[in-house]
């Protein structure tokens, strides 16, 4: 195992600057997510560190090593791709032995290697089957299992489980987190979808336009958002987001709303009396009050069966609501809804940055 250090990483494709000076520290052991919209950089990234793309400035350590010129077999990594990349003439167990082959590896030895990751991964009744013979899901699980067997410093994911329904897709983020938590090998993995970054990853390091948005552990991005960006793409459904202009009178501050409704500003908010701030309140951090709050035209109601999902509008503002009680408003009608403010953010209009003491 080992950390991987990546140190003002830039990347350029052709004139067009892709990568603006990229900084992150990813611990020896770690399962670090790499998150963002399509085409942030994120997977540009990742096969940066693969040696798959060529770093046009920076440096990339794994351990204490500059890999920056070494080709993608002498990093001592191991890659699961979106599209599994199994061999399809092979069988499972070839698949799974290939690399190991290559190496000149002898054969009770590569045998030992295979049944042991087949067991991890319980595909030992698959193993002389073809990847046409499989499902999605044991076509990623023969992927993994492929890396596993290399027994590499660091596990490398682009966006895995995009190719699998939506129910596989969590049976597999689970599945993965639990083959981190007993192999213990650095994994670096990328998505688009923060669900799975907030679910499976140690530390999350949000991405956008070839930057770093913020990094850190999942509830802390979560809880402390650095701006209006990371608050509206960690969490699910996002966040909500009311223009308006910030309030003070001596010691206490409000929010008031385009619409003269005024809202408590969350505790020790920086700012400044008539500044133009965004007010975020999370859905599920909304609740019903019979006249105070925000008042908000139902849209549309969505019943879960363990919440009840309400859409909104405020002003021409979208806005969603989460309860965890069952409710039958009637499209159409007004619903008052109060925040928590221990709970809410307040950004600058202009920067988006996070205004808190």
């Amino acid at each position: 195992m080992a950390s991987v250090t990546i140190r003002e990483v830039r990347k350029n494709f052709g004139p067009v600057p892709i990568l603006h000076g990229v900084d992150i520290d990813i611990p020896d052991g770690s399962f670090t997510v790499l998150v963002g919209p399509s085409g942030c950089g994120k997977s540009t990234l990742l096969r940066m560190i693969a040696g798959l793309e060529q770093v046009s400035g920076g440096e990339i350590l794994i351990g204490e090593r500059k890999v920056n010129d070494l080709p993608p077999k002498e990093r001592d990594i191991a890659m699961v791709f979106q599209n599994y990349a199994l061999y399809p003439h092979m069988t499972v167990r070839r698949n799974m032995a290939f690399a190991l082959e290559m190496a000149k590896q002898d054969q009770p030895t590569i045998d030992s290697k295979v049944a042991r990751a087949a067991e991890i991964l319980a595909l030992g009744a698959l193993l002389d089957r073809y990847p046409r013979q499989l499902s999605g899901g044991q076509r990623q699980r023969v992927a993994m299992g492929r890396a596993i067997v290399r027994d590499p410093q660091v596990f490398l994911f682009d966006e895995p489980l995009s190719n699998l329904d939506a129910k596989l897709r969590v049976a597999m983020r689970s599945e993965i987190k639990e083959l981190h938590q007993r192999l213990k090998t650095t994994s670096v993995y990328v998505t688009h979808d923060q669900i799975e970054a907030m679910t499976m990853g140690d530390k999350i390091v949000v991405m956008r336009d070839g930057r770093i948005e913020q990094s850190g552990s999942p509830l802390d991005l979560y809880d402390h958002p650095a701006n209006q960006f990371v608050a509206g793409f960690i969490g699910s459904p996002a966040m909500n987001f009311l223009p308006g202009t910030l309030r003070r009178d001596g010691s206490s501050a409000q929010v008031e709303l385009n619409d003269g409704t005024r809202l408590d500003a969350p505790p020790l908010a920086n700012g400044s009396d008539g500044q133009p701030v965004v007010f975020g309140t999370r859905p599920e951090h909304l609740t019903l009050s019979d006249s105070a709050g925000i008042p908000a035209r139902v849209v549309v109601m969505e019943p879960t069966g363990m919440d009840t999902f309400v859409a909104c509008r405020h002003e021409g503002v979208e806005l969603s609501a989460v309860f965890r009680e069952r409710h039958d408003f009637a499209p159409g009608s007004t619903i008052h809804l109060l925040p928590d403010r221990q709970r809410a953010h307040l950004f600058d209009a202009d920067t988006g940055q996070r205004l808190a003491a």
